[in-house]
Order: structure tokens, then C-alpha cells, then sequence
């Protein structure tokens, strides 16, 4: 069974355009959250904002019990990078980037963490040629193979989101993080695979998640959702409950059992009772999942009468 992890990020201050949310804590403050947060087993942790003080967390993490499910390698940053890290025309900006990334490397290896996660959400347009979008995928390349390098043995993750804050992301969805993967030639280069980030780009989870095993690109998951006209980070299930399913569904045929991390945005509730709410909802969803009957399903899909498979699917529940 897949263990469940929180993104420490948002159990802390979080703000959008207009409101912020809980008030500002410290990592060893939301460690401690964690570790009442019933259902949850590990965490996500930032880097650089978490781990400045590494003992420290080794320490809380110890004391409550928590796994490091990845750390995240953040390559938005407020003083940084403001064009973009690894496709930035500063080639001094990229590998200032790299060597920091290399440093988050070590900083994982040292606490224990599986993977190190990156979103490169500041990559990518907002107007018509504002990029070489060939000399930016090169230089994208170049950086990335350069971080899976420094340790061919330890995976690194490239979390995909076709917009925010950029108009549109270099890479936006599965297929392009696979292909870009595929260029960097790298085997311990994968995706995270969001599904909130999937619905966002207009995708299904499931067949996401089908696409980046068959390339050997499936390395870790994070769970939330939304209604695909933003990335909300809702509770798991809220608005998708039946893609859901399937996608857990899928996971398991497809022989994923690893862990799978809540993306998602308490706002003014209590975070550890939002975020164990949201490990209780994962669970029964895969419980439901587990009730599929996969001979019974498989003659369905041949038959391929959508009807049929729906009204076996609602007798789940």
C-alpha cells in the first residue's frame, strides 16, 4: 500500500493574490502538525526554505515518526531566477541554479529522502517570441543532465503545470515532460505526476500515469484536484471521485507503491485535520478501487459499451 505524505508548505503561512492563510511557522512547528495528522506518514520538504537547519528536522522528523517522502527543490524564488532557471539566457543564472540544486542533492541524501522533486514553473512564455524555444529545451537539457549526474543513482523528479505563473510552462504536460526526459537521456530522471496539474492540462490522470510507465518516467505522485479551469489543490476526490478511482486503479496495475503526497490548500481550516481528512478520503477511494473486479473490468473495456462499465463501476460504492 502507498504510504501518504504532506507538502509542509501548506501547513504553514500560505498567501494568494488577494487573502493569507494560517499564520507564519516554523518547519519544526509543522513537523510536530505532521505528526499528529492522523493517516499521514511522511512529509515533502522544501528546499532551501525547510532545511536550513538540518539536525533540527532530523530531529522532529525522528521524534514523530515521519518518513521524507522527496524534498522539493524550489527554482521559484522571489530574488532569482525571475526569467526562468534552466532555460534562463544567463548561462551564469543556470548554473547558479544547478550547483544549488546539487547542494539540495546532498542535503536530501543526508536526511534520508528518496527523490528530489522540481517544479519549473517559472520556465517557460507569457507573449509570442519572447523564447528559442529550441535553444531553451537545449539548454533545459543541459541543466537537468547535469543535476541527474551528480548522483546517477538518486532520482530526481520534474513536476509538469502547463501554466502559473507563467502564461504557458516549457513543460506543460505528460507527453512533453516524457519527451523532455527522453532528450536529457538520463534513467534517473523522472515525473512527478499531480493530478491536479493533469486535470489543469486537460489531461486523465490514468492515462497519464499509463504514458509515464510505459517510459519508465513514473517516479512519484501528488494528490489533490480541481475543476481543470485552475490548480485549486482540493481535497482528493472533491470534484473527480470516479477519475480517482480510476487512477488508483491504475496505480496498482501499473505496480506503483510508493508514496503519494497531498498537494493541497487547508486556506483557514486546521491543517491537521484537513490533511487527515484528506488520508481518510485516499483511503476509502482505494477501497473502493480494490472492489474492481479486474477479469470483470477487463471484458468491459474490450466490449467498450461505456454504459455497461459505468453501471458496474456505480455498484462499487
Amino acid at each position: 500500500m502507498a504510504r501518504l505524505a504532506i507538502l509542509t508548505l501548506f501547513m504553514g503561512q500560505t498567501r494568494n493574490r488577494f487573502l493569507s492563510y494560517q499564520q507564519p511557522r516554523t518547519i519544526v512547528e509543522i513537523l510536530d502538525m505532521a505528526g499528529r495528522t492522523e493517516g499521514c506518514e511522511g512529509v515533502e520538504l522544501r528546499y532551501p526554505g525547510d532545511l536550513a537547519d538540518v539536525p533540527a528536522v532530523r530531529a522532529a522528523l525522528e521524534r514523530n515518526r515521519l518518513g521524507v517522502a522527496a524534498v522539493n527543490f524550489a527554482s521559484v524564488r522571489p530574488d532569482r531566477w525571475l526569467r526562468g532557471a534552466w532555460s534562463s539566457t544567463s548561462g551564469a543564472e543556470r548554473q547558479e541554479a544547478v550547483d544549488d540544486f546539487r547542494r539540495c542533492i546532498d542535503v536530501a541524501i543526508e536526511i534520508g529522502a528518496p527523490r528530489v522533486t522540481n517544479c519549473p514553473l517559472n520556465d517557460g512564455i507569457d507573449y509570442a517570441f519572447e523564447l528559442d524555444f529550441a535553444r531553451a529545451y537545449d539548454q533545459a537539457a543541459e541543466c537537468y543532465a547535469e543535476i541527474a549526474d551528480h548522483d546517477p543513482s538518486f532520482p530526481i523528479c520534474i513536476e509538469y503545470k502547463i501554466s502559473e505563473p507563467r502564461v504557458r510552462s516549457l513543460l506543460g504536460n505528460a507527453g512533453e515532460t516524457a519527451a523532455f526526459c527522453q532528450i536529457v537521456n538520463r534513467d534517473n530522471l523522472g515525473v512527478t505526476l499531480d493530478v491536479g496539474h493533469a486535470l489543469f492540462a486537460n489531461e486523465n490522470a490514468s492515462q497519464s500515469a499509463a504514458l509515464l510507465a510505459k517510459a519508465r518516467r513514473l517516479f512519484y505522485v501528488h494528490l489533490n484536484d480541481n475543476d481543470g479551469r485552475a490548480d485549486w489543490d482540493l481535497l482528493p476526490g472533491a470534484v473527480h471521485p470516479w477519475e480517482l478511482i480510476e487512477f488508483l486503479w491504475t496505480l496498482e496495475r501499473l505496480g506503483y507503491d510508493d508514496w503519494m503526497t497531498f498537494d493541497i490548500v487547508p486556506k483557514e481550516a486546521d491543517p491537521v485535520e484537513f490533511f487527515a481528512t484528506a488520508a481518510r478520503l485516499t483511503r476509502k477511494y482505494e477501497t473502493l478501487s480494490r472492489r474492481i473486479d479486474a477479469p470483470k473490468m477487463e471484458a468491459l473495456q474490450i466490449a467498450n459499451v461505456p454504459s455497461r462499465t459505468l453501471g458496474y463501476v456505480h455498484t462499487l460504492a
